[in-house]
């Protein structure tokens, strides 16, 4: 074999090897089930595909749990997540960036650093439940805690509970300081998706 066809060999081996990790994209992940967190309390990177569907199939790799698409006249549909089946006014949704998207997860492609919440919902005349955001406050060791509706607006959890090292601290107007702590913190709120996990 001459040196300029190995040169060209090794050339295209070199690019099948790179051409699909160009397409892999790095996501942060989440899964919140009924009664805790399934997957990624702390908003892990998972590299995925292309979709909301996607990151579902990777956090169930990485987390080893189930999940169940059924097919429908709508596209595919998420009717379970680890033990709980979907039914009547209660089932599995996802949000990007806390904003619910009007079409199914498999049509909502997501980017670099997008933010990708499943969790599991009962639905009333209102709508689904608020979800939780905690984020880090100005002072060391504060938090402030916002809900978001389904459109991705925010306000101020009032009353939401903060928790970290088996205790908690009420966040009367959204926000709390939890003092010295050696754990992840939470958030929870009657009627709200438990938050993410910050140290």
């Amino acid at each position: 074999m001459s040196r300029r066809l190995f040169s060209t060999l090794a050339a295209g081996v070199a690019a099948l090897v790179v051409v699909p990790a160009a397409f892999a994209l790095s996501v942060h992940v989440r899964v919140e089930g009924k009664t805790r967190t399934i997957y990624g309390s702390a908003e892990p990177s998972l590299t995925v595909k292309a979709n909301a569907l996607d990151a579902l199939d990777a956090a169930s790799i990485a987390g080893e749990f189930y999940y169940h698409v059924t097919t429908t006249s709508f596209g595919p549909y998420v009717d379970q997540v680890g033990r709980y089946l979907a039914g009547a006014s209660t089932g599995w949704v996802f949000k990007v960036n806390g904003i619910s998207p009007p079409v199914g997860a498999d049509a909502v492609e997501v980017k670099d650093g997008d933010r990708v919440l499943w969790y599991w919902a009962t639905f009333g005349p209102a709508g689904g439940p608020p979800t939780l955001a905690l984020r880090a406050g100005v002072k060391r060791w504060c938090y402030r805690v916002v809900a978001q509706d389904d459109a991705g607006k925010t306000r101020a959890a009032r009353g939401a509970r903060l928790h970290v090292d088996g205790r908690s601290v009420v966040a009367r107007g959204g926000s709390a300081c939890v003092g010295r702590h050696r754990g992840l913190v939470t958030a929870t709120l009657k009627g709200a998706v438990r938050s993410n996990a910050l140290r």
